[in-house]
């Protein structure tokens, strides 16, 4: 019978204070990709966002996660609903399927190649609810009262003109129909008080901030909604 050798209890600790080592290595390594990566954005951040740097619109955001995105748009089965500025589909590809077979996601930007590149990669994933439209926000190609909620994410403060698109968007939703915006800290932000100006002459009403101001989530509903 071959004898077996049992740890120390101090080989124990040394092994466990390797792994350790070894996952707090990973997690800054992963921070100062992060953090490059943020500087990367503030540093190469035009308006609009250009095709060739579309990698870094995959990253994940601080505070501006698809669960806060979910708990302030409510997607639902049959809904239609209206992104303007999907990027390549982070968003796009979490709302739709959300919205079933009897719903729709329409997805509107002024680059093709965005439209292209989230079409390309909702075919590879089977989701067939998005609809792309090549268009400019200060003048959305719908008729009034269309969709049952709307968002942007990092999008709103890359267009010219907010307030005119935020009048577009109140004027396309339905009377009791919601809109999010979701803003990050670059050179474009519109800032949380900014937006409640822009706002109030669309007239939207901002119900709900949720995050930082460098990094939030907000709710806004036609003035007069219940």
């Amino acid at each position: 019978m071959n004898a077996q050798t049992v740890p120390t209890p101090s080989a124990a600790l040394a092994s466990q204070g390797s792994r350790a080592s070894r996952r707090n290595l990973w997690r800054g390594v992963a921070c100062a990709s992060a953090a490059a990566a943020m500087a990367a954005w503030w540093m190469t951040d035009t308006a609009p966002y250009p095709y060739s740097q579309r990698w870094l619109l995959d990253l994940p955001l601080p505070f501006l996660s698809l669960r806060r995105l979910d708990r302030m748009l409510m997607p639902s089965p049959g809904m239609r609903v209206l992104e303007i500025g999907p990027g390549t589909g982070l968003q796009s590809l979490h709302v739709a399927p959300q919205l079933g077979e009897r719903g729709r996601l329409d997805v509107v930007d002024v680059q093709q190649p965005m439209l292209d590149h989230v079409s390309a990669r909702a075919a590879k994933l089977g989701v067939g609810n998005i609809v792309p439209t090549l268009a400019d926000a200060h003048s959305l190609p719908f008729e009034d009262e269309t969709f049952d909620a709307a968002y942007l994410v990092t999008a709103i403060g890359e267009i010219p003109e907010p307030a005119v698109t935020l009048g577009e968007l109140r004027r396309v939703l339905k009377p009791a129909g919601r809109l999010v915006v979701g803003e990050f800290f670059d050179r474009h932000q519109i800032r949380p008080a900014r937006l409640i100006a822009h706002a109030d002459s669309a007239r939207l009403h901002v119900t709900q901030i949720i995050g930082p101001p460098f990094a939030y989530y907000a709710a806004l509903r036609p003035c007069g909604a219940a």
